[in-house]
């Protein structure tokens, strides 16, 4: 007997090919992506024979919560387990509290990004990511992608017409995983299931150019981040092995031909570590490096791990950095860090539930 297919895995226009009338297609849409039933018995408007055929081929596989962390300041750090019982990990980050005129009338939905992993583990394997420390093990499918979503808007009772905002940016490198990772994007965007449009999803990278390149040929409409981290290739090597495949010069020629639409920008992730990339001399290569390109690059405070041989910078030179960045014309702000009472930062809470 064939295995089943999990139907998280399949856009809408692959379904209409094995699900007859079409119609029905956008009725197992809306009860799994806008209802959360993930029973095909339970589909009551669906006729008896179909949802037994259904039942008989596919399985709605939602992966299972096995942990999961609050900070005080609201974001949720949750691990899941697949069905071959591999664990990753997505995070909840809280964006805009819900707000209440005095009469408790809301003024303001509450507004989240979610960051999902793509890969079980990382084969990238940058020196400050505990990611890297676990090895590879398997990309995942797109309903893997997907399901992340899923059971945390289920868990947190955010309602399906509630947008959110995607970020993939958990374990593992997105675009060494581009063909699941672009199908992913198409189930989130449906229109007759989550409704969240490219716009609203980023892809971070730590510099594939030549999939760069790749997915601008798609021309999805996603956003993209570069996660760049240093200034010259001396020291991103340290940090991150792969760019001695795509330096720091290849990374940016693959931004500028990147499809990008005119109000948005490129983001470049610049993580902060103590007295490695903190100082005004790499703010002023930074700018420098960034000439030409419609950019906003985001300041990262590193988050320490057991182990780590990288510190936390002081919140004053990063101040100063951002500034210089500014007085000459680049966009910067500093991520608020959240998390920092959790195991926030990518494989920390994997790493745990591993040891414990």
């Amino acid at each position: 007997m064939s295995l089943k297919k999990n139907i998280l895995d399949f856009t809408k226009e692959e379904l209409e090919k094995e699900i007859t009338p079409k119609f029905r297609v956008k009725q197992i849409f809306n009860w799994i992506y806008q209802k959360y039933i993930f029973d095909f018995e339970k589909m009551s408007n669906l006729p008896k024979n179909l949802r037994e055929d259904l039942k008989n081929s596919f399985s709605i596989d939602i992966p299972k919560i096995v942990n999961k962390e609050t900070s005080k300041d609201g974001s949720i750090k949750y691990l899941f387990s697949l069905k071959d019982l591999h664990t990753v990990e997505a995070v909840l980050l809280p964006m805009k509290k819900e707000e209440y005129d005095e009469n408790g009338k809301l003024l303001q939905h509450a507004r989240y990004t979610i960051c999902v992993s793509s890969q079980v583990g990382c084969k990238v394997g940058c020196s400050f990511c505990l990611t890297a420390k676990g090895g590879f093990s398997r990309d995942l499918t797109p309903g893997e992608i997907v399901g992340q979503v899923l059971a945390i808007k289920v868990d947190k009772n955010i309602e399906a017409n509630r947008r959110v905002n995607i970020v993939y940016m958990g374990m593992g490198e997105p675009l060494d995983n581009l063909d699941n990772v672009s199908k992913a994007i198409r189930i989130f965007s449906d229109e007759n299931g989550l409704s969240i449009g490219p716009r609203r999803q980023t892809i971070s990278t730590s510099g594939l150019a030549p999939k760069i390149k790749k997915l601008g040929d798609m021309n999805l409409g996603v956003l993209l981040a570069i996660s760049l981290h240093a200034v010259d290739d001396k020291l991103r090597e340290e940090l991150m092995p792969i760019n001695k495949a795509y330096n720091i010069e290849t990374v940016i020629k693959a931004v500028k031909e990147f499809p990008i639409d005119q109000r948005k920008r490129v983001m470049f992730e610049y993580l902060i570590i103590k007295d490695l990339n903190d100082d005004i001399k790499s703010a002023k290569k930074l700018v420098k490096l960034l000439n030409g390109i419609k950019s906003k690059v985001n300041l990262i405070l590193f988050n320490p791990y057991p182990g780590s041989p990288y510190k936390r910078p002081e919140i004053e030179k990063v101040k100063n950095f951002q500034k210089y960045l500014l007085d000459h014309g680049v966009l910067c702000t500093i991520r608020e860090s959240k998390g920092l009472d959790i195991s926030a930062a990518c494989g920390q809470l994997k790493e745990k539930n591993l040891q414990s």
